[in-house]
């Protein structure tokens, strides 16, 4: 497999995270340096092992993921996403507190955000492609792809406000969506 192959997929991959980057700094709580860091490198670390995990798995694992990954990714993202658009209606309650950034909310989305990339795995396993330089790349271009789309979602966020995190969560939900529908209608 060749370096150019290797970067259109990781640039594939690295499409959820950017959406969910975006949404997540529209929330208004992605702010400051440590915080945009937290998200793309987990996003980009998540990314990372994904693959390599999928490698490791071989075909056994697969037959058990692939039925479910969709669910699973709806199910992390639609918690996520409704989190947001309820935190607008509940200003002052721990649910509007949240950081996106933190704890199992960052390990929901960078889980969700990464399933995908352990099917890539198990391909490049059955192709006999070496993993590590790929999931190195895979890695670093999602945390990169991340990392914009923290930036842009929090200039979204200044200059929308509030309505731009209830977008964001309904952002979030509709990829949910999305995953759960391709991957329903595609098997």
């Amino acid at each position: 497999m060749q370096i150019a192959e290797i970067i259109l997929i990781a640039f594939a991959l690295s499409l959820d995270a950017l959406a969910v980057s975006v949404a997540a700094a529209t929330s208004g709580r992605i702010t400051g340096h440590r915080a945009t860091f937290r998200l793309s490198f987990h996003f980009g670390l998540f990314q990372f092992f994904m693959p390599i995990l999928g490698w490791l798995a071989g075909t056994a694992m697969a037959s058990v993921i692939a039925p479910i990954d969709h669910w699973i990714a709806f199910i992390l993202l639609s918690i996520v996403g409704g989190r947001m658009v309820r935190s607008e209606n509940e200003a002052d309650t721990e649910t509007a507190q949240y950081d996106p950034s933190r704890g199992f909310t960052l390990v929901m989305l960078a889980t969700a955000t990464s399933i995908d990339a352990l099917a890539v795995g198990l391909s490049l396993a059955m192709l006999g492609v070496d993993i590590w330089l790929p999931s190195i790349i895979i890695g670093v271009i999602t945390a990169s792809v991340s990392l914009a789309g923290i930036l842009l979602g929090n200039c979204l966020q200044e200059k929308f406000g509030r309505t731009a995190e209830i977008v964001g969560g309904i952002v979030l939900i509709l990829i949910g969506l999305r995953i759960l529908i391709t991957h329903t209608i595609l098997v």
